[in-house]
């Protein structure tokens, strides 16, 4: 981190925050019975980075006619994360 103090146009900080909340809540829905989920099998096997680019295309197709429109961009944002993680380790 820099320690300067940015002003954000279009309160990315408060919106980092925001998604690490909704990362954290599915991660105590997800992992809470389970060691390990469909994602990380599919990662294990080789597809992640498909899988991951393929449910960002799906939120966005779809998004506010299933899943409040909100709820559906965060978990684009979620996948691309993941999509990020598998690169910089796997890719």
């Amino acid at each position: 981190m820099t320690g300067k103090n940015i002003k954000y146009k279009f309160n990315e900080d408060k919106i980092l925050k925001e998604i690490q909340e909704y990362i954290d809540f599915t991660y105590e829905q997800h992992y809470s019975n389970n060691k390990y989920q469909a994602t990380d099998i599919i990662i294990d096997a080789g597809h992640g980075e498909g899988f991951c680019l393929g449910n960002i295309v799906k939120y966005a197709l779809r998004c506010g006619k299933k899943d409040e429109k909100l709820k559906e961009l965060l978990k684009i944002i979620h996948y691309g994360i993941i999509a990020i993680h598998i690169e910089k380790n796997n890719g």
